[in-house]
């Protein structure tokens, strides 16, 4: 059974002035070939809207570093009135205390009793707490205590919220530690019902978006120009050419992306690539010293429900920084597996 949710600081923060061409007019054009007005979840805002609406973060946090770093990168954000941000933190069964991903919450010589993990867990949210009021006196926060499975119960409480964004912490920049990932932030990644950022730091921009012309793409490349977090930030548009490819037609369509991101009021830069996907996205991530990585990635449809592509993966495991990952289907109406139109290109991130 939960216990009561703790309310703090109802009363918005000052509206944030918005940047000169920030709003877009009309409809723009797609590629992908799908029709009608993209619709994502941001408390029952349109794209077309979503300057307008308050956003909802939920945070997950457990003590560790790797939390930390999430909790940073909340709190650094520039928030809005209005907006809300949701601390959880799960307190793991007995027996994943023992032998599960949790296990590394906390030194082993600190974990004595079930009563020292929920101490744990009961102070992570207390810290978190102060540390996000300390950047933002007024903004609205609310925390909750879960018990079970870690990220079943992230994925469920976003969808209870419901969120507009998760994010969780990485837990580690080494291949052995980056499987750690796979447990719990992946694994949120994969069934989350909004986009999710992994935190490797507290910094939003500059920003890498990668662009491989799909449906998928171009959702990741909404956020970019809907969300106003990212409103005037230096954005590297990155598309990597492959075999067979015309690097002609790929580059026009880099520079038609970049194009829209600086009608929004960004700093967007079009980067055409050859090579590896992941390590091309990772290498132009590395000679920006960006922060932020955003990349969109194939969604979950019924029973025939895709992980994480591989390009996506690999980013998320190996990227120098942050990395922000919009699911197909996720938030966004757009066409399933099942009904892709005719002429719309499938992602190769998966």
């Amino acid at each position: 059974m939960r216990p009561k949710r703790q309310e703090e600081g109802r009363r918005g923060p000052p509206k944030r002035p918005k940047s000169e061409g920030a709003r877009r007019n009309g409809q723009r054009a797609r590629r992908s070939g799908t029709s009608g007005t993209r619709r994502m979840a941001f408390s029952g805002c349109t794209l077309q809207t979503r300057r307008r609406c308050a956003v909802r973060i939920l945070v997950a946090v457990d003590g560790s570093f790797a939390a930390d770093r999430a909790l940073d990168f909340v709190a650094a954000l520039p928030w809005q009135e209005g907006d809300r941000v949701h601390v959880v933190s799960v307190i793991p069964s007995h027996v994943e205390i023992v032998g599960g991903p949790w296990a590394i919450v906390a030194p082993s010589s600190a974990v004595g009793s079930f009563a020292d993990v929920v101490r744990i867990h009961q102070d992570a949210l207390t810290k978190a707490g102060r540390e996000i009021r300390t950047a933002r006196a007024d903004l609205a926060i609310e925390s909750t205590l879960l018990h079970g499975r870690a990220a079943s119960m992230i994925v469920e409480e976003a969808r209870r919220m419901p969120a507009d964004l998760i994010v969780v912490g990485h837990r580690g920049a080494g291949r052995w530690e980056s499987m750690l990932l796979g447990s719990v932030s992946a694994e949120v990644v994969d069934h989350a019902p909004c986009p999710v950022l992994v935190a490797r730091d507290e910094g939003l921009g500059p920003v890498v978006l990668a662009d491989d012309r799909s449906a998928y793409a171009r959702q990741a490349e909404s956020v970019l120009l809907d969300w106003p977090m990212f409103a005037g930030l230096a954005v590297s548009v990155v598309t990597v050419v492959e075999r067979g490819e015309s690097a002609e037609v790929l580059g026009a369509e880099c520079d038609a992306t970049a194009t829209r991101l600086r009608e929004a009021g960004l700093d967007a830069k079009a980067e055409l690539r050859e090579g590896d996907a992941a390590r091309q996205i990772i290498a132009v991530a590395d000679a920006r010293q960006a922060n932020l990585i955003v990349v969109g990635t194939r969604g979950q449809t019924g029973l025939r429900r895709l992980m994480l592509g591989s390009v996506a993966r690999n980013v998320l495991l190996n990227a120098p920084c942050s990395v922000l990952v919009v699911r197909g289907g996720v938030g966004v109406a757009a066409a399933s597996e099942d009904h892709v139109e005719e002429g719309e290109l499938v992602s190769p991130f998966g």
